[in-house]
């Protein structure tokens, strides 16, 4: 495997022992043992990555020496406030609640609606009109009961809850994928497996 020499192996020792980041260190170890020569395989097993992993993570230091380890950012869900919107609601939350929060603490009722009114931010089924309380049940705290909204069945493409497929026909759908047998379908092959 070919590493461009950013550094040397001694000087990859120390920004290991230096790096307090483990993601980062590992990523480093695979770097320096294949500028030892070793191979992905031997390397994988060494720092607890796959070949691949190591492949890449050497690529990414070729590419851009020991920097190029980081994580970058931007990976994962987009979260629903801007940068400036999370700065004004952690100030918000800091500052406690208001005379107008009606509260004497802000609990999570109090921060969803904080968000959808002085941010504009909807988070949840209920807010979205998806869902709506139909009752509360006689177990033990009567916790309250849902039930879908028309909107929701709009949006899923269904005319009513009858439309809803039945629960045998869960069972099958949500089984774990078996492979195929020499001849036969998948749906051949989860009938003869139930059996």
């Amino acid at each position: 495997m070919r590493v461009t020499p950013h550094h040397t192996a001694e000087q990859l020792a120390t920004l290991i022992r230096a790096e307090p980041r483990a993601k980062v260190a590992r990523r480093l170890a695979a770097v320096r043992l294949a500028l030892l020569g070793h191979t992905a395989p031997d390397i994988a097993a060494q720092v607890l990555l796959s070949d691949r992993q190591v492949r890449t993570w050497v690529a990414r230091y070729n590419a851009g020496g020991a920097e190029a380890l980081a994580d970058r950012p931007g990976r994962g869900r987009k979260g629903p406030l801007t940068a400036a919107q999370e700065q004004g609601l952690t100030e918000r939350l800091r500052a406690g609640p208001t005379p107008a929060d009606d509260a004497c603490t802000l609990r999570g009722q109090d921060v969803r609606r904080i968000l959808a009114e002085e941010f504009g931010v909807l988070r949840s089924l209920q807010e979205r009109g998806l869902i709506e309380v139909v009752g509360r049940s006689e177990a033990l705290g009567r916790p309250l009961l849902y039930g879908t909204t028309p909107r929701m069945l709009e949006l899923l493409g269904l005319r009513d809850l009858q439309d809803l497929p039945r629960a045998d026909e869960l069972t099958i759908a949500l089984q774990p994928h078996r492979p195929e047998r020499d001849g036969e379908d998948d749906a051949a092959a989860y009938v003869a497996a139930e059996h």
